[in-house]
């Protein structure tokens, strides 16, 4: 019967309105934890097994049907159905409004459209939800970057960094880095 609800559920639109969300599982003491341990990683490879466990619980959706709709979401957007993804994460936001993944996935479509500013408004959410969710605070400093807010991105990705310092977006500060750090003037 279970599985007969999830199934109408997917199949009409708004239906997740009708239904409440549960609340999301609270996996913070466990990303707690893999932050300390990503921070002394003695390598990247160690490093991105630490990540994708984080990756793991973000993505740990409160309900069934709220999974299903997030990994429908993700698999729209690998295959950059990025209007068909958008379509996913505004109903799981609808149904789920305090699931920080949700408003996550959905500024990283935004950003791949190169919708900047709308990525920064569901960042904010997600990071208001889930204040360590390093994913959702490099996604802040890219879609800074996007719209030429240097000085601000800077500081985004330096959070970012401080939690985890082998995120990919690392070069950005590196010598020669679109985020290189500013220099003291003599």
């Amino acid at each position: 019967m279970r599985h007969i609800a999830l199934a109408c559920f997917l199949l009409v639109p708004g239906a997740a309105l009708a239904s409440e969300c549960p609340a999301a599982p609270d996996n913070s003491e466990q990303i707690a934890h893999l932050i300390e341990d990503i921070r002394v990683a003695p390598n990247e490879m160690h490093a991105r097994t630490i990540s994708n466990r984080m990756w793991e619980l973000w993505a740990d959706a409160p309900d069934e049907a709220a999974q299903a709709i997030l990994d429908n979401g993700m698999s729209r957007r690998r295959a950059w159905d990025l209007l068909g993804a958008l379509n996913e994460f505004d109903r799981l936001v609808a149904y789920c409004p305090d699931y920080a993944e949700g408003y996550n996935q959905r500024a990283f479509v935004q950003y791949l459209r190169q919708n900047y500013a709308a990525a920064l408004v569901d960042l904010d959410r997600a990071l208001a939800l889930s204040p360590n969710h390093i994913a959702a605070m490099s996604g802040r400093a890219l879609s800074l970057m996007g719209l030429g807010r240097l000085d601000e991105a800077r500081v985004a990705l330096s959070d970012a960094l401080e939690l985890n310092p082998w995120l990919p977006e690392r070069g950005l500060v590196a010598p020669g880095g679109p985020l290189e750090p500013k220099g003291k003037d003599i």
